[in-house]
């Protein structure tokens, strides 16, 4: 028999399981009685990353919290592939797009970088990780990717997981003959800032055995718009859209 599953999802930072009780913090009883309306005994779909997706049912509602109750799994846990995303801060609302398509697109860890040509020298983790979280609600995700706090490119590098090969988008080879190696395994994906990346940062990233450059078509891309051409060649080359 199929379950299926509730249209409104929420994640959770509780453990879920058959009849597990589940309290609402006070913004999530606020979401869910005061602005989507439910009473007791409506449907919601709960998941935490780890335990899966299951139907829980409205047992309390008040206006500072509340109560559900799981009654059923509705899917089981999944990850995406082993992915980052790795990319320069641009403006808010194309930083919080690029956050929100890479949870979509199946990124398994997003990290904010600073690189020579960032415009953006601070960033706000927690609302970007919030957006994470939204993202992943209303797509049908049971995992949300966690958001890193923005890190100097060079250092990052300077510490790289021997194992994981590195997908570096180079603006400067637009238009180039170029094909994303099939190595399985952990990958990364790099967009540049609006300036592009540095002659130095081209030079150093070129040089790395793990760093593949390639082109995402004949022309520039906006970062934002290279953020997804570059997670659609990387999962229909080597994801799970294959």
């Amino acid at each position: 028999m199929t379950v299926q599953t509730p249209k409104i999802r929420l994640y959770v930072e509780h453990p879920l399981g058959q009849e597990q009780q589940v309290g609402l913090s006070r913004e999530q009883a606020h979401y869910l009685f005061g602005v989507m309306r439910l009473t007791v005994g409506a449907q919601v779909a709960l998941f935490n990353g780890t335990d899966g997706e299951w139907r829980a049912e409205v047992a309390e509602a008040g206006k500072r919290g509340g109560t559900l109750v799981c009654r059923a799994q509705t899917a089981p846990q999944t990850l995406p592939p082993d992915l980052w995303l790795l990319f320069a801060p641009i403006k808010k609302a194309r930083t919080d797009f690029i956050v929100e398509k890479s949870v979509e697109m199946g990124a398994r860890r997003i990290l904010p970088v600073q690189t020579a040509f960032t415009n953006s020298e601070r960033i706000r983790q927690d609302r970007l990780q919030a957006h994470a979280t939204e993202a992943a609600e209303q797509c049908g995700a049971t995992y949300v990717p966690e958001v890193a706090d923005l890190t100097r490119l060079d250092r990052l590098l300077a510490d790289w997981p021997e194992d994981r090969q590195l997908m570096f988008c180079d603006e400067a080879r637009a238009g180039a003959a170029t094909a994303l190696p099939n190595t399985p395994g952990p990958w990364a994906i790099l967009i540049g800032p609006e300036g592009g990346i540095s002659d130095a940062e081209r030079t150093k990233l070129h040089a790395l055995p793990y760093a593949h450059a390639i082109a995402l078509g004949p022309r520039i891309l906006r970062a934002d718009t290279a953020a997804v051409a570059a997670l659609t060649i990387w999962q229909t080359t080597l994801g799970d859209w294959q």
